[in-house]
């Protein structure tokens, strides 16, 4: 792996962004049910679509939103999406875009940063776990509340 750096996603990387392979079953955990739910109180200004490169490669994509009004804390420094590809899982780059993102809450005013996903053993749960958020409810649609404080 050589040096991993963030962009913004543009014309010339969403479409090898949206070409990333997964693992076999991590496209069933891609959009929480709640997250489809409350899309639409998302205030566009605030997304921050980036994607990972490795050596000029995109090896992944990551999707946050910032809204410091949003009507639900859960979305206010939000975690929407984190796709690695499957070549490139296990070398640091779901943790170095979690990082990154953290660290641009921290730049924005927010104490804590949050994500939700589903349950089952080929989804995220380990992974967010491991990199420091821990579980503080469920939605209403039955996934985890994930909380990472800043």
């Amino acid at each position: 792996m050589g040096e991993l750096r963030l962009n913004e996603l543009n014309a010339e990387t969403i479409s090898a962004a949206n070409r990333l392979t997964l693992k076999p079953g991590q496209e069933d955990f891609l959009e929480p049910e709640t997250y489809t739910h409350t899309e639409q109180q998302l205030d566009p200004s605030g997304s921050w679509p980036r994607v990972i490169l490795d050596d000029g490669q995109v090896v992944g994509y990551i999707m946050g939103a910032f809204d410091a009004d949003a009507p639900e804390e859960f979305l206010r420094a939000a975690l929407w999406r984190v796709n690695v590809s499957a070549e490139a899982q296990g070398r640091g780059v779901g943790r170095f875009a979690i990082q990154a993102f953290a660290d641009e809450a921290r730049k924005r005013g927010f104490s804590r940063a949050t994500v939700v996903w589903a349950a089952g053993d080929a989804g995220p749960g380990a992974f967010f776990e491991s990199v420091g958020f821990r579980v503080i409810g469920q939605t209403p649609y039955g996934e985890n509340l994930g909380a990472l404080d800043l």
